[in-house]
């Protein structure tokens, strides 16, 4: 993303590629942006990229927030109709992936989303936005209930179809995460072997989802190592404008 403003003692200060400009703002005075004319004392290639990358960005939002909240109609909107989701416990098409997530739901399973900063990247009618995540699950881990929360990315491929913006696949990449008893005084004893035998990105969550019937998919990228590398690797491609591999 390029830098918009920073807002500190009542002071606005927007930086471009070409100049820096200061608008001075009393401080405690609401400031309302217009956004559209804003963008266009960027130039007109500032003012389409950065309006793209908007756009994306709130498909990304949605996306967390309508699945979280399980609004499936709007849900879908995020997505164009071959749209296909990844995750530890499913991998396959969206349809699917909110069919099994109100089964889940059904079953009791909580799985909530955050979403943290974005890097949105576009080429032409493709884009590719990395967003910082956290997956938090809640559940029963050997008769005891606790949160586990995986810090990650999400890593998208967006295309623009009939000049409408949508979600084609959707790959997180694990990173690092924590089991802790929602009891601070609750006595947490895991399976050390079966604890190891999972990704170190995902370990405890992979511990809790197969301890509640799912399988988990043991090779997801993770911060580092040759199937990230992979994943960038596809990633640059369908900017490149290749066909995706799924």
């Amino acid at each position: 993303m390029y830098p918009l403003s920073h807002v500190t003692c009542g002071i606005v200060i927007k930086s471009s590629l070409s100049q820096n400009q200061v608008i001075r703002i009393p401080a405690g005075q609401a400031f309302r942006l217009d956004l559209p004319h804003f963008l266009k004392s960027f130039g007109p290639t500032m003012d389409n990229t950065l309006e793209q990358q908007l756009r994306i960005r709130q498909l990304v939002e949605n996306w967390a927030v309508w699945r979280d909240a399980g609004l499936w109609d709007q849900f879908r909107t995020v997505w164009h109709e071959d749209g296909v989701m990844m995750a530890t416990w499913f991998q396959g098409p969206f349809e699917e992936f909110i069919r099994v997530t109100i089964e889940g739901w059904n079953k009791g399973v909580s799985i909530l989303h955050f979403l943290g900063g974005s890097s949105i990247e576009v080429q032409g009618t493709r884009a590719i936005a990395q967003t910082k995540m956290t997956i938090s699950q809640r559940g029963p881990v050997e008769g005891v209930m606790c949160d586990v929360v995986c810090t990650g990315r999400f890593y998208d491929f967006f295309e623009q179809r009939q000049g409408r913006w949508g979600l084609v696949h959707r790959q997180p990449i694990y990173e690092k995460d924590r089991i802790d008893p929602i009891d601070p005084a609750a006595k947490l004893a895991l399976d050390a072997q079966a604890l190891a035998q999972f990704p170190e990105g995902y370990r405890h969550l992979a511990y809790i989802q197969t301890r509640i019937g799912y399988q988990v998919k043991m090779d997801m990228p993770q911060l580092k190592g040759p199937i990230v590398q992979d994943l960038y690797r596809r990633g640059a491609d369908w900017l490149a404008g290749k066909a995706l591999e799924r």
